[in-house]
């Protein structure tokens, strides 16, 4: 969540930046600032009738005791009209601050300056490609049919039990898998990463604090019965561990890796490009979530970023870069990095993480603060990032490693998974 103060002293570069992300309502903002006035003229008024009742109540105490009891009395008179007006007041007050807020948390965060223009992902920013493409035989498989092929993952069985994007995986399947999330959380510890296990189910307030809520409502899996959300993804949980916190200077940065399940509703989604492992309403991944002072933030992003850049690096899989343009990217994110893998049976690249740094927008929202050098306490910066999501990279992984005698397991898995081919 923007803070107003910022809003108000920068009008002009909010309303700029926010026509780079293309929000379509920049009326938004005058509406904040004048319900802001309000919100102040309001608590002045309050503010100076609570004064003069308090000036008065003490000036009655004096009269009493001075024996002034006739004019003490005609003092206690306006005592009844001034708690009207401090309770009409104060009632005032509590409506124009929940407008103000109201208002206040339909503004996505502003992006940062290098963040390019666009409104599609077709305008992202190549940053970088890195590794050779494979060059696969005309009778190569995409994933789907590699996966029923060897018996990985039956995407049938899983529509039977549930529905369409919630596959099962098999045999050497489900050992890959869960290969991935050992060797994923074990590069992030030793990155310096504390794995934390946390909960799947959140509450609004979580929702809110790291801008799901109001945002993504309708991508959200939601339980009606307990008023809890099913998670899109573990930064939720992991950075809403610091809401209502104030750290120490020396506990920064804060470094959590966790590996959950994800819900996502992916409403509208259909056709070629969802097939598959390609989009999924539960998917398996690991994340990673940084805590940091303001002057770091954009260093620890570009770390982040390589570090997910080094996993796939270690995997074998070919990737590139994206800088993601003001119309493609998340409500509540300054600057996101997208990295992709090439599917070479799909002949076509996958989104398998973004990172993200979120400036002070989660931590207004959690009021997440730290308390600096000469013990003032101010927000902090949170970024986090996908180390990594398992879908899109099995699916390339058994796409890219086919051969003709069967699926190459990546050298730095076998440990993990006990064997180095599916066949």
């Amino acid at each position: 969540m923007l803070q107003v103060s910022y809003i108000r002293e920068n009008k002009e570069q909010v309303l700029e930046r926010l026509a780079v992300k293309n929000f379509k309502q920049p009326e938004l903002v005058e509406e904040v600032i004048r319900l802001d006035d309000v919100r102040k003229q309001t608590q002045n008024r309050t503010d100076s009738i609570s004064a003069e009742a308090n000036a008065a109540a003490k000036q009655i105490g004096e009269l009493m005791r001075a024996g002034k009891k006739e004019e003490a009395e005609i003092l206690k008179a306006n005592t009844g009209k001034w708690k009207e007006e401090i309770k009409q007041y104060g009632d005032e007050l509590a409506a124009v601050e929940s407008e103000l807020q109201q208002k206040l948390v339909l503004l996505p965060n502003l992006p940062h300056s290098t963040v390019p223009k666009g409104l599609t992902p077709e305008e992202n920013e190549v940053v970088l490609e890195q590794g050779d493409k494979p060059q696969l035989p005309a009778e190569a498989l995409p994933h789907w049919e590699l996966a029923a092929k060897y018996k990985l993952i039956d995407f049938e069985l899983g529509v039977k039990i549930t529905g369409a994007g919630f596959p099962v995986y098999k045999g050497k399947g489900a050992k890959l898998q869960r290969a991935m999330i050992a060797y994923f959380l074990d590069e992030a510890e030793k990155a310096g990463y504390e794995e934390v296990v946390v909960p799947l189910l959140v509450n609004e307030a979580s929702g809110f604090g790291t801008g799901q809520l109001p945002d993504k409502e309708g991508q959200m899996y939601f339980v009606n019965e307990d008023n809890l959300y099913l998670i899109p993804t573990a930064e939720v949980p992991v950075t809403n561990l610091y809401r209502d916190v104030i750290l120490k200077a020396d506990e920064l940065p804060v470094k959590n890796c966790g590996y959950t399940p994800c819900f996502r509703r992916e409403a509208g989604s259909y056709g070629a490009h969802v097939r598959g492992l390609n989009r999924l309403h539960q998917f398996d991944k690991v994340e990673i979530v940084q805590v940091v002072r303001p002057e770091d933030s954009y260093k620890v992003l570009e770390e982040m970023s390589a570090h997910v850049q080094g996993l796939l690096q270690k995997l074998g899989l070919p990737y590139r870069v994206l800088r993601l343009c003001g119309g493609d990217m998340g409500f509540a994110s300054a600057l996101t990095y997208d990295m992709e893998t090439w599917s070479a049976a799909q002949q076509r690249w996958l989104e398998v993480s973004s990172v993200s740094n979120f400036e002070t927008f989660q931590s207004n929202r959690l009021k997440l603060r730290y308390r600096n050098a000469e013990g003032k306490t101010q927000l902090a910066h949170t970024l986090n990032g996908s180390a990594l999501a398992l879908p899109r990279i099995m699916a390339t992984l058994l796409e890219n490693n086919q051969t003709e005698r069967g699926i190459k397991i990546p050298e730095v898995l076998v440990p993990y998974t006990r064997f180095e081919w599916i066949e």
